[in-house]
Order: structure tokens, then sequence, then C-alpha cells
């Protein structure tokens, strides 16, 4: 191959690698991802909305709200370090549990810390009544239970909540130490579409 050649291949070898790192980067060519425009989608106006509800976390009743489905693997822990209970906790619109059924917490916590009992939750909260039927919040996140109030993020949604994002605030209203029962007020600040 003569030098002219060898140059000319050399530069379309290059031209050729030079287009597709182009195109890679750029994100052109690529049929898997697209930029979709917000306002066809129905995402306009950004919202701040605000939940007060009360959880109740009830083990003493017959057919009992949270579930221990992972016991502690020792027998020394004070925190109870690495067990799980599974939940299924009514959210109601004032701290009795016979006031409106709002929706319901689903989802799980499970005893995270070694010297203080702080538990990381991740649940749903699905709304039962009005506007807000059948759409879900979801929180993840560490709630170290003896403070007084505790902040969680709300990671995502579904529903009228897709692409929600927030915290939650959880004050514990009652809490029975020997059932285990508990009653937790939570606010919850959720921007929304």
């Amino acid at each position: 191959m003569s030098t002219k050649a060898r140059v000319f291949a050399t530069i379309a070898l290059q031209s050729i690698l030079l287009t597709l790192l182009s195109s890679f980067v750029t994100g052109e060519n690529q049929d898997f991802v697209r930029t979709l425009d917000r306002n066809l989608h129905g995402f306009k106006k950004e919202k701040l909305t605000h939940f007060r509800v009360y959880w109740h976390d009830i083990y003493s009743a017959p057919n009992p709200t949270v579930m221990p489905i992972v016991r502690p693997p020792s027998n020394t822990s004070a925190t109870l370090f690495g067990s799980i209970s599974m939940i299924d906790d009514p959210l109601t619109e004032k701290p009795e549990l016979s006031s409106k059924l709002i929706g319901r917490a689903q989802g799980f916590y499970g005893s995270a810390g070694q010297e203080e009992t702080a538990l990381l939750m991740a649940m749903n909260f699905v709304f039962l009544q009005g506007k807000y039927n059948g759409s879900t919040i979801s929180i993840l996140g560490r709630n170290p239970v003896f403070s007084k109030v505790r902040e969680m993020p709300v990671i995502g949604g579904s529903g009228l909540f897709r692409f929600a994002r927030g915290y939650a605030q959880a004050s514990t209203h009652s809490f029975d130490l020997k059932s285990g029962d508990a009653v937790v007020e939570y606010n919850v600040y959720v921007l929304h579409y």
C-alpha cells in the first residue's frame, strides 16, 4: 500500500471514529433514549401539597397491621438490630383509629441501628379517598424513633404523584411499650405536577 493510500485510510478511519464518537456523546443514533417535551405529557406547573395523616402500627389486634418477618439474629441487641417487619398500616385523618380512613402505609421497616434505635423505613402511602384515590407517595429513609421529630425523604410516587419529591416529618403521638402499638403523626410535603 502506498503512503498516499495509508494516509487516506488513516484519515478515513479517524473520520469514521470521530463520527461514531460524536453521535455517542451527543445522544444521536440512540433509539432507546430521547428528550421529551414536558408540556405534551401533562407536566405543566409544579405544586407543593401538604398532607397530615396518622399512621397506626398495630401489633396487638386479632388482625395486626404489622407483622415481624425477620427476628433479630441475636437476642443481645437492645435495638433489635436486624429485625424486619412488614406493614399495612391505616392512615387516618385524626389520631383515633375510628376516624376517617385516608389511605394505607404499605411496606416494611427494619432495625438498622446497633447503638441507637433507628429504623430504615421503606413504604408507600396509598391514598384511598377523593382526588388522590389510587395515587401513592414513596418514602424511604432513616427513622430514629426516639427523636421528637424525624425527617425522611419522599423519593417518588405514582398516579397524581409521578415525579414527586419532598419530605415527611414523623412525630410519635402515642406508643404502648407493652404491646408495641404506635400512632405516629406524619406531615408530608410533596412537590408534584
